[in-house]
């Protein structure tokens, strides 16, 4: 098996388009060698625990609305040539995504990350729901199949937030500065959202070196 670990956050329009290709080719490659992580890296660490009004926040980002039409507008073309429906219309807010974290960490000991991640990216860019508010987390865990009620009890304690922070400050650290990024077999980094044909290949050459590795091992007995 490969690790393949991931550094996303669920606000991030490029990580939802980079998870649909990604996706696209574990399903054309059933057999693939990945074994799946992901890890946190907030957008903007310094959001405020309530969110802000997401038209606000993006003219203050992007240096005035016409600005921040222009950089969403491409990034709905690059969602459509995707084949993703975006609704940004239904956003009214942009949320602390820490609880979201915390709530893809729990995820992860239970086995159901990529459920949850893919929960939490329709959440928030087809419903416009608030990922920041924990009740939403809470029901999102529920249909994931985790216990609603045992991670709305959680999300109301700081249960894990330093770890998150740290793990946050620590992809920093260590050279992550956008997201999504791709970290295969701890070895090879691929920043941005991949195309389908590039991951296929990726897989394709590990089962390559896989079946090398086997032969030589026949050859040495």
């Amino acid at each position: 098996m490969t690790r393949l670990d991931i550094f996303s956050d669920p606000i991030c329009p490029g990580c939802y388009i980079g998870k649909t290709f990604l996706d696209r080719a574990l399903e054309s490659r059933p057999s693939h060698p990945f074994v799946i992580e992901w890890h946190p890296f907030q957008l903007n660490p310094a959001m405020p625990a309530g969110g802000v009004d997401r038209r606000s926040y993006l003219e203050t980002k992007f240096g005035g609305k016409a600005n921040a039409v222009a950089v969403y507008a491409r990034i709905e073309e690059a969602a459509e040539a995707a084949g993703l429906k975006i609704d940004f219309a239904k956003i009214q807010r942009t949320p602390n995504t820490m609880n979201a974290h915390r709530l893809i960490h729990w995820a992860g000991l239970e086995q159901r990350q990529n459920a949850v991640v893919s929960a939490l990216f329709r959440a928030y860019f087809l419903e416009g729901l608030d990922i920041g508010v924990p009740e939403v987390l809470a029901r999102i865990a529920g249909k994931a199949g985790m216990d609603e009620a045992v991670t709305a009890r959680l999300l109301a304690t700081d249960a894990d937030f330093d770890d998150i922070a740290a793990r946050d400050a620590d992809a920093r650290r260590k050279g992550v500065q956008a997201v999504p990024t791709f970290l295969i077999a701890r070895q090879y980094v691929q920043s941005g959202a991949q195309p389908v044909v590039m991951w296929q290949n990726v897989i394709d050459d590990l089962a390559a070196q896989d079946s090398v590795a086997a032969q030589t091992d026949k050859t040495a007995l």
